[in-house]
């Protein structure tokens, strides 16, 4: 009988659902699939701002089942672009 190998939680988190996640939870004007994978989130890239932070934060932790702390040293790495937290959330879920 054959495993799946990611019966240990969901299936891998893809780049455009985290997309679609920002968008909705941000009310943006953008399609998801207009988010470059590697732009940055804040600032100069996609615009995010510490408060949009914070509301995605929550969206994430009520989606993926994982708290993110505001004192995370790996914060910034983290939020860095739609690439990062994508993989950050398919390493961390758990649901």
């Amino acid at each position: 009988m054959l495993t799946n190998p990611m019966t240990a939680r969901q299936s891998a988190t893809s780049e455009q659902e985290v997309a679609q996640l920002i968008v909705a939870t941000l009310n943006l004007d953008i399609a998801p699939q207009d988010i470059p994978a590697d732009a940055p989130l804040f600032g100069e890239g996609l615009g995010l701002d510490s408060i949009d932070a914070l509301e995605l934060a929550l969206a994430i932790s009520r989606t993926y089942g994982f708290e993110l702390r505001s004192d995370d040293a790996r914060d910034r790495q983290v939020f860095a672009s739609l690439r990062s937290l994508a993989g950050y959330i398919d390493e961390t879920r758990t649901k």
